[in-house]
């Protein structure tokens, strides 16, 4: 298994801490969104679209692209930030987020934002998605593979075990879903809505095999999708253990910012604590 660089480390970092300052400003120019969930996800965002995913930015219709669907599609301003760091569309065009006439909606649009292979946000349906493409793939002999990200509190749902278990049956070793495992989710934390625990258990009994890292920690992201793309015979879940609104102190861990922009003050605050320009 590869080593990664110190450089690649640096370098992925430096993206996070963009696409982190992007979201920010987005949620408080839009006057809405979801911050909490965005800045858990980042990290793993980053990781995959900087250096894990084989994608084309000039042809995002390419047939043999990797896929990436975003199930927990709340969290839409951290894959839009990627999106145009990535090259997808203008960097510009994030400061459209949520109004009339963008592409740049409050939940993903397939059929209007370059890059976007599922409209998401639905509670429970994106790995759902993802299995369908992946088992497409497989059919046609394609080597492509496909990466779901789902949120914490959509391991509350029955389509969410539904698709874990088609997952296993057709031996889909293309397919890697993400847990966003930051604890909480739009009502409070999860341990006190609908424990999931033992989570890591409940996936290996469906037969996924199951990776549990830091979802903060790069070298622990890059080793994780190195290894699910090893695996053979089996679909590969990653549980991220993430911090609803890291990187911004006042919004990590605090359920409030769920899906609440944060107000002139607080936006000052966030973007001086990311390194940004207010």
């Amino acid at each position: 298994m590869p080593k990664h660089s110190q450089e690649l480390i640096a370098r992925l970092e430096d993206e996070a801490l963009k696409i982190r300052r992007h979201l920010i400003r987005m949620i408080y120019q839009a006057g809405s969104g979801h911050p909490g969930g965005s800045l858990s996800a980042t990290d793993v965002i980053a990781a995959l679209y900087f250096h894990v995913l084989n994608v084309d930015p000039k042809n995002p219709s390419w047939e043999d692209r990797d896929r990436f669907v975003l199930s927990k599609g709340h969290a839409c301003p951290a894959w839009y930030a990627a999106l145009a760091e990535r090259g997808f569309f203008p960097i510009e065009e994030l400061d459209t987020l949520r109004k009339i006439g963008s592409r740049l909606q409050g939940h993903p649009d397939m059929r209007k934002t370059p890059g976007v292979e599922a409209s998401t946000g639905s509670e429970g349906q994106g790995l759902s998605v993802g299995i369908g493409i992946a088992l497409a793939a497989m059919l046609d002999r394609r080597s492509h593979r496909v990466y779901v990200m789902v949120g914490d509190g959509e391991n509350d749902c029955g389509q969410t075990w539904e698709a874990a278990m088609a997952a296993s049956f057709y031996k889909l070793d293309n397919l890697c879903a993400i847990v966003d495992r930051n604890l909480m989710q739009l009502d409070g934390p999860t341990k006190h809505i609908m424990s999931l625990e033992p989570l890591a258990d409940k996936w290996k009994a469906f037969g996924w095999k199951v990776l549990e890292i830091d979802g903060h920690n790069f070298k622990e992201i890059l080793k994780a999708f190195d290894k699910a793309e090893s695996v053979k015979g089996k679909p590969t879940v990653i549980i991220a253990r993430t911090l609803k609104g890291k990187g911004v102190s006042f919004m990590e861990g605090a359920v409030g910012f769920h899906g609440k922009a944060p107000n002139e003050e607080e936006y000052e605050q966030a973007m001086i604590e990311l390194g940004g320009e207010p």
